[in-house]
């Protein structure tokens, strides 16, 4: 890995873990949702960093993909649990990081140990040529001795230069037949996500979080449409995004209904909200993980 790239990871490690633990002391009942991920976002800028993703803010049984719309009305319940997910780059290396912060006044401790316990003891198994089953096993094994129950269907991932998921997948829940081992010189998400539902996550309907995915379709566009397409081509290159970043681009109704289109089309990815399936509470941790040329293991958002 070059230098430069080393330095950039390290410092987009940096401005995550700060953002990290400055939004954690912001979460209380009542604060506004769009306000809350807005101030995330514009502090990740203010550091010195770019967005890698939007704010994802999970309440209790969401689980992954939501950020608030620009209308947005809604405030973080009491008795809530609510998981922050910040992602940064710069110059397109990123680093990942979530945590989740318990309102209940302790209901859910038990859970959020199990969870935090297990990214612990699964970054202590990263080390080049390591399983990514071995890391999985490990997730299952310290979450499922709480008595609580990994989420099978999300996991950590591999990372690359602007991509957030980089196409392997590092599962909470083992598989003894699973592919994939940690390799010199790439950077990869350590994620597990707990619950004391079914262990499975499914689609909502709403859709707030979009990327790009084949910007060269030869396909016939309205001019707002095609203006738009461009400005995600510029701004966000395969990075995912939300209408808010656009709304100097065109109304709210005209973002939506050319990001719908656009996805009808194929040019871009939509990420619906993910959902407990019995509506269980969901907790999650993350850190981004860099292994250098010669093995060493770095941490980028410890």
């Amino acid at each position: 890995m070059e230098e430069e790239a080393l330095k950039a990871y390290l410092e987009a490690g940096r401005i995550a873990r700060q953002v990290l633990e400055e939004a954690s002391r912001r979460v209380e009942p009542g604060l506004s949702v769009l306000e809350f991920c807005e101030w995330v976002e514009n502090r990740i800028r203010e550091l010195g960093g770019q967005p890698a993703f939007p704010c994802n803010i999970g309440v209790s049984h969401i689980a992954a993909h939501y950020t608030p719309t620009l209308d947005d009305t809604s405030t973080i319940p009491e008795d809530s649990v609510v998981k922050i997910d910040v992602g940064v780059h710069v110059d397109g290396y990123i680093a990942d990081t979530a945590t989740t912060i318990d309102l209940t006044g302790g209901k859910y401790a038990r859970l959020l140990e199990a969870v935090r316990e297990a990214l612990e003891k699964a970054l202590k198994t990263v080390k080049p040529g390591a399983k990514f089953s071995d890391v999985s096993k490990t997730i299952e094994t310290i979450i499922s001795s709480y008595g609580f129950k990994p989420v099978a269907n999300l996991g950590g991932h591999s990372i690359a230069r602007y991509r957030v998921h980089a196409g392997e997948s590092i599962p909470n829940i083992y598989e003894p037949f699973a592919r994939g081992r940690f390799q010199p010189s790439h950077v990869y998400a350590i994620e597990p996500f707990g619950t004391n539902g079914a262990g499975v996550v499914e689609e909502g309907e709403l859709v707030t979080i979009y990327s790009l995915s084949k910007p060269n379709l030869k396909r016939r566009l309205d001019d707002t449409t095609r203006n738009i397409l461009e400005e995600v081509k510029k701004r966000f290159k395969t990075l995912p995004f939300t209408e808010r970043w656009l709304r100097d681009v065109a109304s709210v109704d005209q973002l939506r209904q050319s990001l719908r289109k656009l996805s009808r089309m194929g040019f871009l990815t939509k990420y619906p909200i993910l959902v407990e399936k019995r509506r269980g509470i969901v907790a999650q941790f993350e850190h981004t993980v860099l292994i250098r040329d010669d093995g060493e293991v770095i941490i980028t958002t410890a």
